[in-house]
């Protein structure tokens, strides 16, 4: 009995001890989410010619990898009899010495400089809810010696009773497999994604905007797909794209159709219908330019960033700078084209304008921002030459 209770009470300060180590881990890591914390590039650099840094996604899938295993047996643990202490503290132990403190020196290795803003902060936000979970199920460890039956063992999320421990390892395994799935992706892969978000925002509000047009009677001619696969003459050809996705002009047929404040009036006195032609023609030409950057400005990058040298000037750094120079950017033309649809609802002729300037000239800057290749050495290339074209294009009322 009395080494009974001896492990139980170790058992009970081991967990008392985890609680607080994630507890400090997350506030370290919440700092790099917040992108309050600065990463020290110049370490890595200096040591690179002898001792390279890990890519820091391999590290952070590696990790998530071995707490999601570790958390699987601690749920295991604590819902099946014998209840046995002296296990559980073995698994608290491994997974302290080693998948947490990895999982947190992933976070830190992922500097700003190297992997962008961007994939920082998404991976510490991430990494920060595995730490969250995992300990929500620590605290969930009985203190009594007891296993966990009933409620506290099945009750689902969001039930009056609060999830229980089989719920809270469900929700630890999701955000661990979100980890995995980010670090598999990799450095580009995830730049591709966040920029494809962005781009069927665009799509969505196009077809929002077409779709408002088609209620006031305004008949369209442009119903064609955009091919998200490896469409080189789509890309390359901007004139002759517009040119087969002119919206027609139908406004005497449509006049008859439209008596309603929501809609065009029949006069169209502010012209309403005229800028709606052109948001949608160059909306059009904006998703093409988000098709592009993906294609040949993204996915050429690396899986993986390549780490920086002594005697190297680190191009990577460069990419790194641009990048989070032009990501906020293409976050911020969605919203905007957005807030752009509701003038267009709204029927406000100053507010259109005014919109359609700031999203249109930030979809110029996306392009002249990008003009350059990647390459120091290499001036232009094939994007170089349709991004003029597509300034050219996206200047046209």
């Amino acid at each position: 009995m009395a080494s009974s209770d001896a492990n139980l009470e170790t058992l009970n300060s081991v967990v008392s001890n985890t609680v607080a180590l994630i507890t400090q881990l997350e506030t370290v890591i919440a700092e790099f989410a917040s992108q309050k914390q600065k990463t020290n590039n110049d370490n890595v650099v200096a040591t690179a010619t002898t001792t390279p840094a890990p890519d820091a996604l391999s590290l952070a899938h590696d990790s998530v990898v071995l707490i999601k295993a570790h958390a699987t047996k601690i749920s295991l643990l604590i819902i099946n009899d014998p209840f046995t202490p002296t296990a559980i503290v073995k698994v608290l132990r491994d997974l302290t010495a080693s998948p947490l403190p990895a999982l947190v020196s992933a976070v830190q290795l992922c500097a700003a400089e190297t992997y962008t803003k961007t994939i920082q902060r998404d991976l510490a936000w991430q990494s920060g809810r595995v730490l969250r979970e995992l300990k929500d199920l620590v605290s969930r460890i009985p203190s009594d010696g007891k296993i966990l039956k009933g409620d506290k063992k099945t009750a689902s999320a969001g039930s009056a009773a609060g999830k229980g421990s089989l719920a809270a390892t469900g929700t630890l395994w999701a955000a661990c497999d979100e980890v995995a799935a980010f670090a598999k992706r990799g450095y580009a892969g995830n730049l591709v994604r966040k920029v494809e978000q962005f781009r069927d925002t665009l799509k969505d509000v196009m077809e929002e905007l077409k779709e408002w047009g088609e209620e006031t009677g305004d008949d369209e001619d442009g119903d064609e797909e955009e091919d998200d696969g490896d469409d080189d003459e789509e890309v390359n050809q901007v004139s002759e794209i517009l040119a087969a996705t002119q919206i027609s002009d139908t406004q005497a047929m449509l006049d008859d159709l439209m008596n309603s404040q929501e809609y065009i009036p029949r006069d169209d006195p502010d012209k309403i219908r005229e800028r709606l032609e052109s948001c949608l023609k160059r909306l059009r030409l904006t998703t093409l330019l988000y098709q592009a950057i993906i294609k040949r400005r993204l996915k050429p990058l690396p899986h993986a960033p390549v780490p920086p040298t002594s005697t190297d000037s680190n191009n990577n750094s460069n990419i790194s700078a641009r990048l989070d120079e032009i990501i906020p950017l293409l976050a911020k033309i969605p919203e905007r084209f957005g807030s752009l649809a509701m003038a267009f609802y709204e029927l406000g002729p100053a507010e259109i304008d005014n919109l359609m300037d700031q999203c249109f000239f930030d979809a110029f800057a996306v392009s002249e921002l990008l003009m350059k290749p990647w390459e120091q050495q290499k001036q232009k290339d094939e994007f170089t030459d349709w991004a003029l074209k597509f300034q050219v294009e996206i200047k046209k009322p």
